[in-house]
């Protein structure tokens, strides 16, 4: 999709639609298409409420071939995060008539470089449909192929808004294309082999780690978690490096979680619901998606993404619960339950992203139903050991609109975890699951300033929304590239 700034009026602009934003505390103006608009809002046909919507056609005045009405709320608590909804309204309001393109004007207090980067954000977000695989069905639909965007003035500042919306979209839909993907068709090695393209296209550096090297390396708990798979392991690291780089400066690693597809091992996962355990590698997609994004976007600090990458399979050689296995850290942990399996990848990849120089950890996983318990499909969970790091996150995730809740950590929760034959247990029993997983992973920190994000609630939506379609949401990247580029 196009997406074009215009300082042309709204009267002027010939296209398949043309959208209004309207608020429910404040009527269409009367003079906008013959007053029909205003006419329906007093009459209470159209009332503004967010996310609704109605088009009306050949509107008086105008040369566009309908006048699509967005509502937005109350005007006062109209935010950047609405307006991305708004974005997202917008195209998939359309998409279904096979238009091919519309325009919207910006103003007022909908116009600034921070309300226009979130309006594109929303609007390439939401044109992501998870049809890619659907060979019938698809004849004659048009492809929603031009976005215009009418401002007052073609500003600088608003020109690199634009960009920066786009490519946040982009980058966004690029990880939900990943998460998409089934079990059979995106393995381990699939996923490195994208990386590397990633890499390539976006002059990242690749490195991928094969399962001889981790045996070499020591990643006891990474490799007990593939032995069940016939598909090989990797762990992916993917580096961005600034043209300039101070000593001392900071390194942020972003560490995301890669279970291709996660039956739960010999804990085996009861079979209603599993074809979403193609979701369970969301983390790593994210952290791949935020990559694309910041190479782009160029912050002033190193980023190194990890991303462990296996599959969790019962097989005959797979992981038995009571087996103990030996971190890359060399903490033993006794695997009580083989479906806890994310903490145990992402142990290594935390030692290694602490011991390759990165100075902040952050990583997302699908980690725990745990979370989704404690605060629904709204909010993912934040679990850090540094206050500082957590507000930056949480600042990060207000800007990016990407909601996050912050949960304690106090050292009393390690006694869940603790085990009369190792070092550490990999779960800790039915109380505070989503907290005593985050403990688990803190042990392999090595006392860096570190983060982690429960995303197993908020990765997947079950239901389309108005702005944004079922399946693969892409949380956290925007979170993920706000952190990286507002470091400063």
């Amino acid at each position: 999709m196009d997406i074009i700034l215009t300082t042309d009026k709204a009267l002027d602009i010939e296209s398949g639609a043309f959208a209004v934003l309207c608020f429910s505390d404040e009527a269409p103006g009367p003079d906008l298409a013959g007053g029909l608009p205003a006419e329906l809002h007093a009459r209470g046909e159209f009332t503004g409420k967010a996310h609704e919507t109605a088009i009306l056609h050949r509107p008086a005045g105008m040369k566009a071939e309908r006048l699509l009405l967005v509502g937005c709320g109350e005007k006062a608590r109209f935010t950047p995060a609405e307006m991305r909804k708004a974005g997202g309204v917008v195209v998939r309001a359309l998409q279904p008539k096979s238009l091919t393109d519309a325009a919207i004007r910006l103003k007022g207090n909908t116009l600034s470089a921070e309300m226009l980067s979130a309006f594109v954000e929303g609007a390439v977000a939401g044109i992501f449909e998870p049809d890619r695989h659907k060979t019938t069905g698809k004849e004659d639909k048009k492809s929603f192929a031009s976005l215009r965007i009418s401002v007052p003035e073609r500003t600088p500042e608003l020109v690199e808004a634009l960009r920066r919306g786009r490519t946040l979209g982009e980058a966004q839909n690029y990880a939900r294309t990943l998460v998409n993907e089934p079990g059979n068709l995106l393995t381990p090695l699939k996923l490195a082999a994208e990386a590397r393209q990633l890499a390539a296209e976006f002059n990242l550096s690749c490195e991928i780690l094969d399962e001889p090297r981790m045996r070499q390396l020591g990643f006891g708990t990474l490799l007990g978690v593939s032995m069940g798979s016939a598909e090989p392991p990797v762990t992916i690291i993917l580096r961005y490096t600034p043209e300039t780089v101070k000593e001392g400066s900071d390194h942020l690693a972003l560490i995301g979680k890669g279970v291709t597809f996660d039956t739960g091992g010999i804990s085996i996962k009861p079979s209603d619901g599993m074809e979403k355990m193609k979701y369970d590698m969301a983390g790593a997609a994210s952290v791949l998606g935020a990559m694309r994004a910041i190479a782009q976007l160029r912050p002033a600090i190193p980023v190194t993404a990890i991303a462990p990458c296996v599959e969790n399979m019962p097989g005959h050689k797979a992981q038995r619960p009571g087996d103990i296995v030996t971190s890359y850290q060399g903490k033993t942990v006794e695997v009580l339950n083989t479906d806890a399996e994310g903490r145990l990848i992402l142990a290594d990849a935390l030692t290694y992203a602490a011991r390759q120089g990165c100075t902040h950890l952050v990583n997302a996983a699908t980690l725990t139903g745990a979370i989704a318990v404690a605060l629904g499909h709204l909010y993912a969970g934040v679990f850090s050991n540094n206050d500082p790091l957590q507000q930056r996150i949480l600042a990060a995730s207000r800007t990016a609109g990407e909601r996050i809740w912050p949960f304690p950590m106090d050292e009393d929760y390690k006694e869940y975890l603790k085990s009369a034959f190792a070092d550490v247990a990999n779960i800790g029993g039915r109380w505070g699951g989503s907290i005593t997983a985050a403990k688990f992973l803190e042990e392999f920190v090595e006392g860096k300033p570190w983060a982690h994000l429960d995303i197993a609630g908020t990765a997947w939506l079950d239901e389309a929304k108005p702005f944004l379609a079922k399946g693969p949401t892409g949380f956290p990247v925007r979170t993920f590239v706000e952190l990286a580029t507002r470091w400063s």
